[in-house]
């Protein structure tokens, strides 16, 4: 009798870790389409426009309004029709995207590109809920792992992404960009091929009782511990976007180039993606709480860092700095998130964080560019101090109240 309770647990946390796997190959490969976009988006769309840049990001934003417009919808497919034809359904998006953006580029139409950027951000909505599809199964101690595990696969993804944009950007020559827009499209394909390979929970549609009932979603948001994942959630990620859309804008108009922009975005999600394999044994040993708040602290010394000077190192720095302290922050709210709600209740908690996660890192890209052309770099990291402060008094809140509860 106990061999035979034993078994389908250990059955299913071996399909669990098989699915992070798989999750995290998955990762490599659509975790390169926003390094390309953010990359070349803003360096793109100042080459569609006349001699106003101001509107220089907006396709940048429109690549994260995409993103956050398609968080619920993405969540509720996923509902219907399970994580594996979603996933599938979502990286169709991205091979579009990646096409209309090409073709926006070649017939020299901003609109078009700009369209583009909006449904290659759609594919972007499903990517994000890789994280959430790792931790469907399997042990309450494998979850932070499993985070880390599909994360860390964007690891690769911030090589092939940069490197791509870097050898593909003049495929078309002499208009620059399209090729590296084609590229996206094309490693989109690579990644319906991978996501194939789901299996068990992630390739069947969720059964009845695995997405009726639960809380209602008021009841649910107006736990603490919600506002907390939500608000270092949102603060992390927005900070994020905020830097690293201006940056490779700031660095060209510094002199350091577009290969150097280029390289400094690769950077950047490298440290994004590097301290995944440690992220989530960190939360297991010290705890949630203290991981996102090093990652805010992190944030800090990004924006002090980049206040310092403007040369190739300090930029390089300061992205290294930023994408460090997004994976402690991020991973750590969203670790976090996943203790506020019942199995009944992921799909919709998910969705709606989702949302306002990305409805914010929309407006911080849409920001970043009118920022950089009205009130300089400078601006761009004064802005991080204040948010990052923010976080870390709600965390030391959130971490005040657990210690005076009994037991």
């Amino acid at each position: 009798m106990v061999s035979i309770a034993i078994e389908p647990a250990e059955a299913q946390e071996k399909e669990a870790k098989y699915n992070a796997l798989v999750l995290s190959v998955a990762q490599a490969v659509s975790g390169s389409l926003f390094p390309i976009a953010i990359s070349l988006g803003g360096l793109t769309g100042s080459y569609l426009l006349g001699p106003d840049k101001s509107l220089a990001t907006l396709p940048v934003t429109a690549l994260n309004v995409g993103l956050a417009l398609g968080t619920i919808p993405a969540a509720m497919l996923m509902r219907r029709i399970g994580r594996r034809s979603g996933f599938m359904g979502g990286a169709v998006s991205g091979v579009v995207g990646g096409v209309v953006s090409c073709i926006g580029i070649l017939h020299g139409s901003f609109l078009v590109f700009a369209i583009g950027m909006l449904v290659a951000g759609f594919s972007g909505a499903f990517a994000q809920q890789y994280r959430f599809a790792a931790i469907d199964s399997g042990s309450e101690a494998f979850r932070a792992r499993a985070i880390s595990w599909v994360l860390a696969g964007g690891l690769v993804g911030g090589v092939v992404g940069p490197q791509t944009a870097i050898f593909s950007r003049n495929l078309f020559a002499p208009i620059p960009f399209a090729g590296a827009f084609l590229a996206m499209a094309g490693l989109a394909l690579i990644a319906i091929f991978v996501l194939a390979f789901l299996t068990g929970r992630a390739r069947r549609p969720p059964m009845a009782h695995e997405h009726s009932g639960g809380r209602p979603l008021g009841e649910i948001v107006r736990q603490p511990r919600f506002i907390v994942a939500v608000i270092c959630g949102v603060g992390s990620y927005a900070l994020m976007s905020l830097v690293m859309t201006a940056a490779p804008l700031a660095m060209v108009a510094c002199g350091l180039g577009e290969d150097n922009a280029a390289l400094g975005i690769q950077w950047h999600v490298l440290a994004m993606f590097a301290p995944s394999f440690i992220t989530g044994p960190l939360m297991v040993r010290f705890g949630k709480e203290p991981v996102m708040a090093a990652g805010m602290l992190i944030l800090g010394a990004c924006a002090i860092v980049g206040l310092t000077g403007i040369d190739l190192a300090h930029f390089w720095i300061a992205l290294i700095l930023l994408g460090l302290g997004w994976n402690f922050a991020f991973i750590g709210a969203t670790a976090f998130l996943t203790t506020t709600y019942r199995p009944e209740e992921r799909s919709k908690v998910q969705g709606f964080n989702d949302f306002l996660v990305f409805g914010s890192v929309a407006v911080a890209s849409l920001s970043s560019g009118k920022l950089l052309n009205s009130l300089g770099w400078d601006w761009i990291n004064w802005i991080m101090l204040p948010v990052v402060a923010i976080c870390l008094v709600t965390l030391g809140a959130s971490h005040l109240a657990g210690r005076r509860q009994p037991g």
